[in-house]
């Protein structure tokens, strides 16, 4: 193909071994890295005057507590740290209630106050309907933990957030640079489209790719993109259905992917207000698009307002007997995701 011809290139493609999660505290105190990650989450809890012990009395609303074991990761995936956490189990604290969609989001709601917390690993997202109760969140976690309020969000988890004025663009530039340059494709030409709407990707698409791994870490890579990126989410599925034994024809698709984002890495998703605040999905299907099981693939955009705030694209369970029955699953898809 034109404009990705370049000179072989090795890579240092070592990657350090994780220790699994633990599934018990008991298991996590056998193995050293977990170990030390628990008994820096005590002694920090220790530090900060946590709790007080005292008598227990039959009307008190008690609160068990547990272990959480989670990778931190920087941004470019590798490993950071091993976390421990020691915490309450919110669905059973006053004030805030876990969302029934996202464990990590908690939601408080009171008369016409309402916040909301996002929490992953130690890393916090505080959003609420006024700043003096943003000011009063803050002041209880600072007297429960120690915290560090890094005010306006600006970056998060890869994510970086621009505002103009009441919008905000959430990018990923950085992250995407990074996938163009482990591909060495820097000097690559960039194209229109991230796909090629001609043909269809099949197992059978001839040899297969002489790196495997390289393939692999790159198509996952990807798939984080698909965070603040819908324009490729359809593309990068059908890379992803072929990892376990890509092609050249696989890979021709991929690194096709990598130079619509060399022309497009500043690309992001906007955000802003809205006069309405109804649901808007839009949804869509190719009927027998696979050319091996002659599945079909649906995909659809749900608007909040003016605003994109989920999008899909997934290759269908079950055949389906005609375009009017692929697209009836589609419809179901959708439906489900917003109900």
């Amino acid at each position: 193909m034109d404009g990705i011809t370049k000179p072989r290139q090795l890579f240092d493609l070592h990657t350090s071994t994780l220790v699994p999660l633990p599934k018990t505290p008991n298991a996590a105190l056998s193995s050293p890295e977990w170990y030390n990650a628990m008994y820096d989450e005590f002694s920090a809890l220790i530090k900060n005057k946590t709790w007080e012990l005292v008598p227990r009395h039959p009307d008190m609303n008690i609160i068990r507590s547990m272990w959480l074991f989670k990778y931190k990761f920087k941004s470019d995936g590798s490993l950071e740290w091993y976390k421990a956490l020691l915490v309450c189990d919110g669905r059973k604290q006053q004030g805030f209630s876990q969302s029934k969609s996202d464990n990590s989001l908690f939601i408080y709601h009171k008369n016409n106050q309402v916040a909301y917390l996002l929490i992953y690993v130690d890393d916090i997202i505080l959003t609420t309907s006024s700043d003096a109760l943003r000011q009063q969140l803050i002041r209880l976690l600072a007297g429960e933990f120690a915290t560090k309020d890094l005010g306006p969000l600006s970056y998060f988890l890869g994510i970086a957030v621009t505002r103009t004025g009441n919008n905000m663009i959430l990018s990923q530039h950085s992250y995407a640079t990074d996938i163009i340059h482990r591909a060495g494709m820097e000097s690559c030409k960039p194209v229109a489209t991230p796909v090629d709407t001609q043909s269809k990707l099949g197992s059978n698409s001839g040899p297969l790719f002489e790196d495997p791994t390289l393939y692999r870490s790159l198509a996952g890579a990807l798939q984080y993109l698909n965070s603040t990126r819908p324009d490729i989410t359809y593309s990068v599925q059908q890379v992803c259905m072929h990892m376990h034994s890509p092609s050249v024809e696989h890979w021709n698709a991929l690194k096709r992917i990598i130079r619509y984002l060399q022309g497009t890495s500043n690309f992001g998703l906007h955000l802003g207000p809205a006069s309405s605040v109804s649901l808007v999905a839009y949804t869509d299907a190719d009927w027998a698009g696979c050319p091996d099981t002659r599945r079909s693939t649906s995909g659809y955009c749900v608007y909040l307002g003016d605003n994109l705030i989920s999008w899909s694209s997934k290759r269908q369970s079950t055949i389906s007997r005609s375009s009017a029955e692929a697209e009836y699953h589609g419809v179901a898809n959708v439906v489900a995701e917003i109900c």
